[in-house]
């Protein structure tokens, strides 16, 4: 893996998320921090066995981002947390419930799309390019299963990923969300040769 490419790719993401939780701050009722960001090179199989000591259900928002540099992002939260991201998202409180309900779902959704669309924002920014993503999904499952649908849209083989891990603080209670995405060759040939500098 290109080392250049890899702290571009990582100046990026935290520029764009920094700002991201800085307004979800000002306009949310909990307080969001970006705890962690690396890029690595994995393949499917490698992203899965990194995630195999976090084993249970995950909720994710994602997306894919066709054209000349196609991505695909994906941010999962604990849906056991709902209490507490509802009550930092929104100000109130959805019950737990053994699996999320449709406004929960929907929830998720639209937090996920601000938080991925601010990295879209940074990438389209660094190259000078405009992205289109596709509405984002909502899916539920062990983290094997959302990985896999992450993986979907592009081959199963290494690419290289930028995770992002955010934390959400409200009323005493932290619950942590990670933000995968798989950035294609093209982006990072692009990103090396001066676009994204």
């Amino acid at each position: 893996m290109d080392d250049k490419a890899a702290k571009i790719l990582e100046r990026i993401a935290l520029a764009g998320l920094e700002k991201c939780v800085a307004k979800l701050s000002r306009i949310s009722a909990g307080r969001w921090s970006v705890a962690d960001v690396k890029v690595s090179y994995r393949s499917m199989q490698e992203a899965i066995n990194d995630h195999a000591a976090s084993r249970g259900t995950g909720a994710a928002a994602y997306f894919e981002v066709k054209g000349e540099f196609p991505f695909t992002s994906m941010i999962i939260f604990r849906p056991q947390d709902i209490e507490i991201i509802s009550k930092g998202f929104m100000g109130f409180s959805f019950s737990k419930m053994p699996s999320l309900n449709q406004a929960q779902e929907l929830l998720l959704s639209e937090l996920g799309n601000i938080i991925l669309n601010s990295l879209v924002s940074s990438l389209s920014n660094a190259l000078k390019k405009s992205f289109l993503p596709t509405a984002p999904k909502c899916v539920q499952g062990e983290t094997q299963f959302l990985l896999e649908a992450l993986w979907t849209a592009v081959d199963r083989g290494p690419h290289k990923l930028v995770t992002v891990t955010l934390d959400l603080q409200c009323d005493g209670n932290v619950t942590r969300s990670e933000l995968i995405t798989l950035i294609p060759e093209s982006m990072e040939k692009a990103l090396l040769a001066g676009q994204g500098i």
